[in-house]
């Protein structure tokens, strides 16, 4: 089996929890080199990687085919240009870039050089979406009016010393926890025709937004996406109503959590959530009133297609034109919430 030597830009909370366990669980892939500017925290999980003190050191390894930019969303830019500018592969986090148009650069510039640019939208591999997306393609609440989806939290205080809190950053909770529920919306929906926002800052002292409520405009069905950093008893993450019936999903998917305790993609139960955490379906057809089992989440199938997409085996499941809509919207909901108009995309 061919293995693709990946070079990880950053080993922050996202290298920590996120991209250096899936690589490491994924037999296709070697983390060849990962960037720790001044510590030394991944030698212990990671013995066999090298540390690099500089993003050139890690451009310049020829042994590095894809370059994971899962630095703070300034850098994002950049730091992917000068990667494709090398003839490297890219996965970026999410969001892809700040600017739409500098979006538009990359994606031109991974096509001149042939090189891959993807978008780590992990969220479409949670279990509860992937539940959603099943009850929506078997039809189980007939026409679907209403969607609403929160990716709500509860930290009342400014967590001090990171960028995330900082407004010379660019960034704040809905370019951060938004471009997640966008991207869902997107998958299932297609490109609104219309965004109207309102968009605060609700925290005592706070810099950035931390709570924002989107309206997208579709023809057929009313969707509404949430977040809030000051939501201390959270109501359903998922509301979906249909000509047919409803669906209710309270809980978040179980995966980050158990990333963050150690466990891998192909452990025993991976994804799965006890039936006390499945959603609740009501719907006309059958009929049917209870529970509905949550698929179990799966965030190793990103990964998975990267590699078939590296060795010509499929698409991206992920493209960085889906992931740059996602910030198109984005730019949209910010020029609504200064006017208070709709904005069409």
């Amino acid at each position: 089996m061919k293995k693709i030597g990946v070079g990880l830009a950053s080993f922050g909370m996202s290298g920590q929890v996120f991209h250096a366990p899936l690589l490491s669980a994924d037999p296709g892939f070697e983390i060849i080199s990962i960037l720790e500017r001044t510590r030394s925290l991944s030698r212990e999980r990671y013995p066999d990687a090298k540390i690099v003190r500089n993003y050139g050191e890690l451009l310049k390894d020829g042994s590095i085919e894809l370059v994971v930019v899962n630095t703070p969303d300034r850098f994002h830019y950049e730091m992917a240009r000068e990667a494709l500018e090398e003839g490297k592969d890219v996965i970026l986090e999410k969001p892809f870039v700040l600017d739409s148009r500098q979006g538009d650069e990359l994606i031109t510039l991974a096509a001149d050089r042939g090189c891959l640019l993807s978008v780590f939208q992990n969220r479409r591999w949670d279990g509860d979406f992937l539940t959603i997306r099943e009850i929506l393609d078997k039809g189980l609440l007939g026409r679907l009016v209403e969607y609403e989806a929160h990716f709500d939290r509860y930290r009342n205080f400014i967590q001090e010393n990171t960028w995330k809190e900082d407004p010379s950053s660019g960034t704040g909770t809905l370019y951060n926890l938004g471009a997640h529920l966008i991207d869902q919306a997107l998958v299932l929906f297609g490109k609104p025709e219309h965004v109207h926002a309102d968009i605060r800052i609700q925290r005592t002292g706070g810099k950035v937004d931390d709570a924002f409520t989107l309206w997208l405009g579709y023809p057929e069905v009313k969707v509404t996406l949430k977040a809030s950093y000051l939501v201390k008893e959270p109501g359903p993450r998922f509301m979906l109503h249909g000509t047919e019936g409803s669906f209710l999903k309270h809980g978040i998917d179980p995966q980050e959590e158990a990333l963050k305790k150690g466990d891998l993609p192909g452990s025993p139960g991976w994804g799965a959530e006890p039936e006390e955490e499945w959603g609740r379906l009501n719907t006309e057809i059958g009929p049917y009133d209870g529970p509905y089992k949550t698929l179990p989440g799966n965030y190793g199938a990103y990964y998975e297609n990267i590699y078939q997409v590296l060795t010509g085996q499929a698409d991206p499941a992920v493209t960085a034109a889906q992931a740059n809509m996602v910030v198109r919207v984005i730019e949209a909901a910010f020029k609504s919430n200064r006017s208070g108009d709709r904005v069409r995309i």
